[in-house]
């Protein structure tokens, strides 16, 4: 509404963050930078938390979408924003809805001990790294550039995964022939080969030939990895996971109250519970 006297006591922005693609990789009209080069990041409203909550919304992506574009208001499509954006982000609206701080169970391996571990947010945003994407893999007549998959992307070969990792477990659990459930396994396995494929050429942004041709169609790219051989096959993914890995959040280094021994303990943003009100 124009005009509303109570605008001025809408919600305000509690942190300024930056993002590791420094606002690239978007597609147009998908965000809207800034001079500085750091995003305002506002507290969830009572609707966020909601979102949060509902299951559905949470599985399919809709959940982390909707409340990046109310709580980030210059990413204006989080379905297009790029992977490696994703993380700080939530961990930014986390910090401006509930603090910095953020209590986690932490098992320790020598003696058992479970122990509550405070985890400070703004160091995890400090370990948080953008990959190197002007590095390019040269597999000698070819050349290949690489970018971040977008979050929608993210989320599709997700729920892909998961869907032909929730059969195959379904599977194993069914009184059939072994023979019958080996066919079955084989296909399923078939088509996880294939989702990973897809995504190892999501993230293959163009390919240069010795030639001077260069590649940047989806499809041509996808039909030449299915057509490589092992070895480039497995260059292509070592790469690209080295390059995702650079990205990840790094563990944490922790001490074990009662034996004093020090271990690391992965951080990882679990959506179902990382957006629960601090105590």
């Amino acid at each position: 509404m124009e005009n509303n006297p109570l605008s001025q006591y809408f919600r305000q922005p509690a942190i300024y963050v930056k993002l590791p693609s420094n606002g690239e990789y978007y597609e147009e009209g998908s965000i809207e930078l800034t001079e500085t080069g750091e995003y305002p990041v506002l507290p969830m409203t009572t609707i966020d938390e909601i979102t949060y909550r509902t299951p559905d919304a949470l599985f399919n992506g809709t959940a982390v979408v909707n409340v990046i574009q109310s709580c980030v208001p210059n990413i204006k499509n989080a379905w297009n924003m790029p992977s490696i954006d994703v993380d700080t982000v939530l961990v930014a609206i986390r910090i401006a809805t509930f603090g910095h701080q953020l209590d986690i169970t932490t098992q320790c391996p020598a003696c058992q001990e479970e122990s509550e571990y405070g985890v400070d947010l703004r160091t995890i945003l400090d370990l948080i790294q953008s990959p190197n994407y002007e590095e390019f893999l040269d597999l000698g007549d070819l050349k290949l550039y690489f970018a971040p998959m977008s979050y929608n992307q993210m989320n599709e070969n997700n729920l892909k995964q998961f869907e032909e990792q929730r059969i195959l477990n379904i599977m194993q659990d069914q009184e059939i022939g072994d023979q019958e459930k080996l066919n079955q396994m084989s296909d399923i396995l078939l088509k996880i080969t294939k989702i990973t494929t897809d995504a190892l050429a999501k993230n293959i942004k163009a390919v240069q030939t010795s030639q001077g041709d260069t590649v940047t169609q989806a499809a041509q790219i996808q039909e030449w990895l299915n057509n490589v051989d092992r070895s480039v096959f497995g260059k292509v993914r070592d790469h690209i996971l080295k390059t995702k890995e650079s990205s990840e959040i790094k563990p944490l280094q922790v001490k074990c109250q009662d034996c004093q021994n020090e271990y690391e303990q992965l951080f990882t943003l679990d959506m179902s519970n990382f957006f629960e009100g601090a105590s």
